[in-house]
């Protein structure tokens, strides 16, 4: 298990008490609520404390309070924190002793819930809104567990993933439809796995480097590249499993980026019509992009991705240290996307990318993080999701049209970024974020043997088109955007002339 109480932060509104509680629940432990243990020992409310003491005072009273909690209480109790507890400085050393569980929640629905209360910090929308920008960053510092919004059948879910866990490791929760499913991050979150029934799917390069850690699985290896992305390799190992004797019981394990990733779940999705996918991916992109959402599938001549499914993968483990082996340029490749959730983010992600922590793990999990925020809201498309195509509709297009050849997905996008810029009007921004991917050995500007026409045609097949309409994600600012923008052809046709 995680090391030391199970200690549930976040801030006002965010159901911590009843978080807290159905751990206690689940677990069979006693709860420790801190502002409970408070208004106990003082024989006084919260507010009349404010009251009484004054912020500075109930504060230190607070710190009091939780550090003599912390330091006798067992292993494995949880414990509810106040909304503002980790402003202490010696709070947030204690916690680290202890397993952080933030409890998410969006400042539209924290306010909708706490505004008619008697919380003394509740009581003005402009004062609420810079408290939670202040205090959102400290949340994310302090935590090993990210929390959704969610009730005691997901908490249940919740605990007793965090029992199988250990020290070292953060762990997220992905919510898409029904299904909820962990996501680790660390060097030692390797999947625990089954002889018997999981089989390994990966292709022949990651295979040499990392398939050690898994090699008592049965293996099947597809040739590695966007090239080998298509029906035929998918048929090589649905009829690999078939010799296999894989069965409805059998779970597939994806080792790979994002080709393999994709191809794998596909296969997993479809095979005896559907067994579970593990998915291990070891590429930038697909740590924080391609292997958490559940979208698989392979290319067709005509289009990436034509042919597919939605099938969201039973767990996701991201380990940092595997990105170690890959080359130079591959890694790079996945930088356009850091960017690209950078600018979907905006606040402080974007602020720490455009600093220049791109791959720090930090910042692959806060842009995992938003990709998990986003596909909890719309699992299929159908509205927000659509935000992280972000330069995807001309980079796919390029990808198309040099027959995945010339580019990595992510030089594709970072180019098709590029364009989406322009088109957006945001000239100021474009220009930063050139810099920031020729910094990274990015390609800006496109081999001028591509015809732009082309490309432009090849955007009427992307598979996200409505009719004759091709939506477009246009950016009005860091963390504003807006998806499902029609944009003339002629002016998609001089961005990317632009790009020459």
């Amino acid at each position: 298990m995680m090391p030391g109480a199970l200690v549930f932060v976040g801030f006002m509104g965010a159901g911590k008490s009843t978080a807290a509680r159905a751990a206690s629940d689940a677990l069979g432990r006693p709860l420790v609520d801190i502002d409970a243990q408070i208004e106990t020992d003082a024989g006084r409310t919260i507010p009349q404390l404010f009251e009484s003491e004054g912020e500075a005072g109930f504060r230190a009273i607070e710190e009091r309070t939780i550090l003599d909690v912390l330091g006798r209480v067992a292993e494995g109790t949880p414990v509810a924190l106040g909304g503002g507890a980790l402003g202490s400085t010696r709070v947030v050393e204690a916690l680290k002793d202890h397993t952080v569980c933030w409890l998410e929640i969006d400042e539209a629905t924290a306010w909708r819930r706490v505004k008619r209360s008697d919380r003394p910090l509740a009581r003005d929308k402009e004062g609420f809104a810079r408290l939670f920008a202040e205090r959102l960053p400290v949340y994310e510092a302090a935590a090993d567990v990210f929390l959704p919004q969610g009730g005691r059948t997901f908490m249940g879910t919740a605990v007793a993933r965090l029992l199988e866990a250990g020290g070292g490791r953060r762990l997220a929760f992905a919510r898409a439809g029904d299904a909820v499913y962990p996501v680790w991050f660390g060097n030692r979150v390797w999947p625990a796995t089954d002889a018997e029934t999981d089989v390994l799917i990966t292709d022949a390069n990651v295979g040499a480097a990392h398939g050690s850690r898994l090699e008592h699985l049965r293996r099947l290896t597809m040739q590695p590249g966007e090239a080998h992305k298509t029906l035929a390799t998918a048929e090589e190992l649905w009829t690999g499993l078939a010799k296999l004797g894989a069965t409805r019981a059998s779970r597939v394990i994806a080792l790979g980026g994002g080709v393999v990733g994709d191809v794998a779940g596909f296969v997993a999705a479809s095979y005896q019509r559907g067994v579970p996918v593990v998915q291990v991916p070891t590429t930038l992109v697909a740590q924080i992009d391609s292997a958490l959402g559940g979208k698989t599938g392979v290319d067709l001549p005509a289009a990436k991705n034509y042919v597919g499914a939605y099938h969201q993968p039973e767990a996701v483990h991201v380990i940092p240290r595997v990105l170690e082996t890959l080359p130079a340029a591959e890694r790079a490749a996945g930088y356009a996307e850091v960017v690209k959730t950078g600018i979907i983010a905006g606040g402080p992600l974007w602020e720490r990318i455009r600093g220049g922590a791109i791959d720090d793990p930090d910042t692959v999990l806060g842009c995992a993080r938003v990709k998990l925020d986003v596909v909890s809201r719309d699992e299929r498309d159908g509205g927000p999701r659509q935000l992280l195509n972000l330069g995807h509709t001309v980079g796919h297009a390029i990808e198309t049209v040099t027959e995945y050849r010339r580019y990595r997905h992510g030089e594709a996008v970072g180019l098709g970024l590029l364009a989406v810029l322009r088109l957006s009007g945001q000239d100021a921004l474009r220009d930063e974020v050139e810099t920031l991917l020729a910094a990274m050995d990015l390609p800006v500007t496109m081999d001028p043997s591509i015809d732009p026409e082309a490309v432009v045609a090849a955007t009427r097949s992307d598979k996200k088109r409505l009719g004759a309409h091709v939506p477009y994600v246009v950016v009005d600012a860091p963390g504003r955007l807006r998806w499902g923008q029609e944009i003339d052809d002629a002016a998609v046709l001089a961005a990317v002339k632009e790009l020459r």
